[in-house]
C-alpha cells in the first residue's frame, strides 16, 4: 500500500542522510560534484560559511563568494589523492575551488608545479588556467568550518562525499598523500569501508610515514604517505618546509607511476 511517511522519502539537502543518499549514486565526479555543492547537512558548517560569505574579509569587499561546498579538484583518472582537511574560509570557500586562494593553496601548488605535477606555481581563482596532472585534491569536510576545526560528528555526515570520490577515481588510484591527522584519521575508515586491508593496529599519522595497503580485485596496492598541513602555521614555524612538501610528492608520485 503507497505510503506518505517521510521515512520513505529521499532525504532532502538539509537532512544529515542526504550524503550517505546521493553520494553512492553518482556515477561519475561531475555528478558527485553537481550533488556535493547542494548540500546543507551540517548546520553549523552551512551558517558559518554563508555569514562569511557576505560580511567577507576586506581585502575581498568587492568579489562574490562562492559560500557552498566546495567539490574536489582534478582529473577523473587521477593516480594520486591529496586528502586535505576543510576549505579555508577566505579561501576555497571564496573561489569555489579546493586550495584556491589562501596561503596553504599557494604553498601546496607550488610544490606540485616543481615536481612537475601542476601546470602553474600559483592557484589564485577558478579560471586561471591551472591543471593537474594525475592528481585529485579532496577534503574529508567541504565546507569551511569556524576556526578551521570540523567536529567528529561533521566529519563523519561528510564522509559519503570522500569514499565517493575516491571510489569513482578507479583502480588506477595508486596513492594517497593525506596532510595532516585530521585528514588521515578521516581516511582510515573509507578505506576500511571500502575493502582495503589495514594494518593492526591502524597506522599513526607522522609527516613522511609512508603505509602500503595490499590489491584487492581489480585494484592495485596504494601506498598512504603521510604530510604535515601546509597551513600558515605550520609553514611559518618551520614545521613544513618547501623541501619537505616536495620530497613527499615525489615519493608519492613515483608510487602512483606519474
Amino acid at each position: 500500500m503507497a505510503t506518505s511517511d517521510a521515512a520513505d522519502r529521499p532525504p532532502s539537502a538539509d537532512d544529515t542522510g542526504f550524503p550517505a543518499h546521493r553520494a553512492p549514486r553518482c556515477s561519475d565526479l561531475g555528478e558527485l560534484d553537481a550533488q556535493l555543492i547542494r548540500c546543507r547537512a551540517c548546520p553549523r558548517l552551512v551558517a558559518w560559511r554563508e555569514q562569511v560569505a557576505v560580511e567577507k574579509r576586506a581585502a575581498y569587499a568587492d568579489q562574490a563568494y562562492w559560500g557552498r561546498p566546495v567539490p574536489g579538484f582534478g582529473p577523473q583518472d587521477a593516480a594520486l589523492a591529496v586528502v586535505g582537511l576543510a576549505p579555508a574560509a577566505h579561501g576555497g570557500n571564496r573561489t569555489g575551488r579546493m586550495f584556491t586562494g589562501d596561503p596553504a593553496g599557494d604553498f601546496l601548488v607550488k610544490a606540485l608545479h616543481t615536481v612537475g605535477l601542476a601546470s602553474q606555481p600559483t592557484s589564485t581563482a577558478v579560471g586561471d588556467g591551472l591543471t593537474l596532472r594525475g592528481v585529485r585534491l579532496a577534503s574529508p569536510v567541504h565546507c569551511a568550518p569556524p576556526g578551521n576545526r570540523p567536529t567528529p560528528a561533521e566529519r563523519d555526515t561528510c564522509r559519503p562525499w570522500l569514499a565517493a570520490e575516491l571510489g569513482l577515481l578507479g583502480p588506477g588510484l595508486r596513492a594517497v598523500v593525506v596532510l595532516g591527522g585530521f585528514g588521515w584519521q578521516a581516511l582510515l575508515p573509507v578505506l576500511a569501508d571500502a575493502g582495503r586491508q589495514l594494518p593492526v593496529p591502524r597506522p599513526k599519522f607522522g609527516h613522511g610515514s609512508r603505509v602500503v595497503l595490499p590489491g584487492t580485485g581489480d585494484r592495485a596496492e596504494l601506498s598512504l604517505f603521510g604530510c604535515y598541513h601546509p597551513s600558515r602555521r605550520n609553514v611559518h614555524t618551520g614545521r613544513l618546509t618547501m623541501p619537505m612538501l616536495e620530497e613527499v610528492f615525489r615519493t608519492a608520485a613515483a608510487a602512483a607511476g606519474l
